[in-house]
């Protein structure tokens, strides 16, 4: 069974992620905790977890609204995308006769394949993130390590926007898919002494575009 706080948290992050809550307004707690149905208790447990992963602002005594990204947030949301994936597929080379890399491998290339066929069929950006962030997911689950998991979980939110932001961009789904295909195939190889830039660029080109929108 689903926790109180774990429901309400689901309905909300829903709602945000749908469009259904709009910038600027100030919702109301207690109203939002009243139609699901949700003491406020756990209802501020869900609004307090939202709120570190950057999808809300509290308001003290008012309630909540969503965030809008700052030039801050671009920084930072990139910066630890680039330390953890950078030495996350640095790791990967290294091991890349492995058959664990092997498995990775066969996974990584599926999700590759999905996104040219998004490429040259719809162009739906919202189906293009799917397997954008299946990709970089499989990458980093691959290390094992938790706190990298929960880091990245953390970040979601702004990294999926930023990444719908970007993709709307002329060109920018087409060179997003040869960077992953780049990423892909010097990891497969072993190309240690390329990887890291390889995967560095790869964050810092979606970021210039992010900034130069804000």
């Amino acid at each position: 069974m689903i926790l109180l706080n774990e429901q309400a948290y689901f309905h909300l992050q829903e709602m945000i992620m749908s469009n259904q809550l709009s910038y600027h307004k100030i919702y109301s707690e207690t109203k939002l905790a009243s139609e699901l149905g949700i003491s406020r208790t756990p209802f501020r447990d869900a609004i307090h977890r939202l709120a570190s992963e950057g999808y809300i602002d509290i308001i003290p005594s008012k309630g909540f609204r969503l965030h809008e990204l700052t030039r801050r947030d671009v920084h930072e949301t990139f910066q630890i995308r680039s330390a953890l994936e950078c030495y996350c597929t640095l790791q990967i080379t290294k091991a890349h006769k492995s058959p664990k890399a092997a498995a990775l491998f066969e996974e990584l290339g599926f999700t590759v394949s999905q996104l040219k066929k998004v490429l040259e069929t719809t162009q739906s950006i919202t189906d293009f993130c799917e397997y954008d962030f299946m990709f970089h997911t499989k990458i980093i689950d691959y290390i094992e390590n938790e706190q990298f998991t929960s880091i990245f979980a953390n970040f979601m939110y702004r990294m999926r926007r930023l990444a719908e932001s970007s993709l709307a961009h002329e060109g920018r789904m087409n060179d997003t898919y040869y960077e992953h295909l780049a990423i892909y195939e010097a990891m497969k190889k072993g190309d240690i002494e390329n990887i890291y830039n390889i995967t560095l660029k790869h964050m810092e080109n979606p970021a210039e575009i992010n900034l130069s929108d804000l």
